[in-house]
């Protein structure tokens, strides 16, 4: 099997790039191709970009504490949006794991001051064991907007560990949508967003679905260290067999800020586990800080309902779990979209 037979448009990746301002491809430690095509936009192997620019280190390591114990990164993407532009088109990225047994990459992405710039990444790998062990950091500037994407579709052989740090400073907003439909080994993540600056904004939106046999431990953290910052984090969790963790942690350093968690799981399944952890820290008066959390299964009323309504049994579940899995990620791509459907048609079956 080579790297032509894995479908990445299931990852949202477009090998014809009609809509997209630029692409990385990296496979293993090879980058595949690093392509541009609007103006405003650059993109570069992160070894590449340090070596070509003295200014970019200080970007590296910049978030997140340098850990020796993740081993030498062999490359990863780095991505610079000029100050004030707004690419049309997102920039795609693409992590796949074919023949190593461990992929390092370091990923950076700056989006400069009144820039805009969506980016949607894919990582899959080829069937076989492995682990990807990626760093990623993210620096929205003053006035600037970033909105990330990442679609997972791992082997079941695959563990997962990455590490992410994001900055925002005033008046930014970072939107950070996570999706992972298809089993893996191990996937262990829990990004770190710091709002820095007034009046910054994230929101984090996640949909999991675990499969048996699948271990997986998400969440994401959030430092609101400024008045005004605003954040919200929701996450959608669905167990057919797997164990998964989904995890929140809000930290209110200043007054004025508000914030929200929402962590719910869909139990399908008797063997499967779902443990929602939701933390919500204060450190300063008046402040405005709530979080929901929720774990079941379907109820029989709920099918009742529909039913009585004119739908089957069928189409009753699955216009339920069509409704819970759906946190309105705005900008994926139809064959996610697919994914989200077959989903659905295996929560039939596991009922």
């Amino acid at each position: 099997m080579s790297v032509k037979d894995v479908n990445l448009e299931k990852v949202g990746f477009d090998a014809a790039e009609k809509e997209r301002a630029g692409t990385y491809m990296q496979v293993d430690s090879q980058v595949l191709k690093c392509t541009v095509k609007q103006e405003g936009v650059e993109i570069y192997p992160v070894v590449e970009a340090l070596d070509r620019f003295d200014w970019a280190k200080k970007y590296l390591w910049g978030v997140l504490p340098e850990d020796s114990s993740l081993g030498n990164f062999s490359n990863g993407y780095f991505i610079r949006v000029l100050p004030g532009a707004s690419p049309v088109f997102p920039v795609q990225t693409c992590l796949l794991i074919d023949q190593d047994d461990v992929q390092h990459v370091h990923n950076i992405i700056i989006v400069e001051e009144g820039a805009e710039l969506n980016v949607i990444t894919g990582c899959s790998s080829l069937p076989g064991k492995g682990k990807h062990i990626g760093v990623s950091e993210f620096y929205v500037k003053k006035n600037a907007r970033l909105h990330f994407t990442m679609i997972h579709m791992w082997g079941r052989e695959v563990e997962v560990l990455p590490r992410t740090g994001v900055v925002v400073e005033e008046g930014g907003i970072f939107i950070n949508d996570y999706v992972c439909l298809h089993p893996a080994a191990r996937i262990k993540a829990y990004p770190t967003i710091y709002l820095n600056g007034e009046g910054a904004t994230a929101r984090a939106q996640s949909v999991l679905v675990s499969t048996e046999g699948t271990d997986m431990d998400l969440g994401t953290r959030v430092y609101l260290r400024s008045e005004g910052t605003k954040a919200e984090v929701v996450s959608r969790a669905v167990s057919f067999g797997g164990r998964l963790i989904a995890r929140g942690h809000l930290i209110g350093e200043k007054p004025g800020v508000k914030a929200h968690l929402e962590c719910k799981g869909l139990l399908l399944s008797d063997k499967g586990v779902i443990h929602a952890i939701p933390e919500l820290e204060g450190r300063a008066k008046d402040l405005e800080m709530s979080h929901e959390a929720a774990v079941g299964k379907i109820a029989k009323e709920e099918i009742e309902y529909l039913m009585a309504r004119g739908l089957d049994e069928d189409e009753a579940t699955a216009t339920i779990v069509r409704g819970f899995l759906n946190v309105d990620i705005i900008g994926i791509p139809e064959s996610l979209k697919r994914e989200l459907d077959e989903i659905i048609k295996m929560s039939d079956s596991a009922m």
